[in-house]
């Protein structure tokens, strides 16, 4: 049985990003040939492909995801996303998330203010729940694997 590794879609290629486009990954298929890779996009099954852009937004010392232009909160919409995929898929050994994404971004996700300045860096959404549920689990971002 081949070990379990968890990807951004966007990663492997997947047309499943806000502006409809991919951030397809050169070389991603060799790097992955002895796992069994686990495609992961809480966006676009809830938000469709192209779709709004969402935003980490700090809220009254809360980070919350707020669509961009329409400033609609959809944190437990997509936190419910998250969830389920964590429900289907419980263990993993490795995961590799987009960095910058307001899901899956690790330590490089802009956090915004109300009036949308960047204030900080930090995890997206996904990043903060997998940290806690996939504890055993080597997690990175793309970034990491260019070195």
């Amino acid at each position: 049985m081949k070990p379990k590794i968890i990807v951004s879609a966007c990663l492997l290629g997947e047309y499943c990003r806000y502006d409809g486009k991919t951030k397809r990954m050169e070389g991603i298929e060799e790097l992955l040939k002895e796992y069994e890779v686990i495609p992961f996009c809480p966006e676009a099954p809830i938000f469709g492909t192209p779709r709004e852009r969402i935003n980490v937004v700090m809220t009254n010392g809360e980070k919350r995801i707020v669509t961009d232009e329409t400033n609609i909160d959809v944190t437990k919409k997509l936190k419910g996303e998250i969830e389920r995929f964590l429900a289907s898929h419980p263990n993993a050994d490795r995961i590799i998330l987009k960095s910058k994404s307001p899901s899956c971004g690790l330590g490089t996700t802009p956090i915004l203010d109300e009036n949308k300045k960047v204030i900080a860096k930090g995890n997206g959404l996904a990043a903060d729940l997998f940290l806690q549920h996939y504890k055993k689990s080597e997690i990175s971002d793309e970034l990491s694997l260019a070195h």
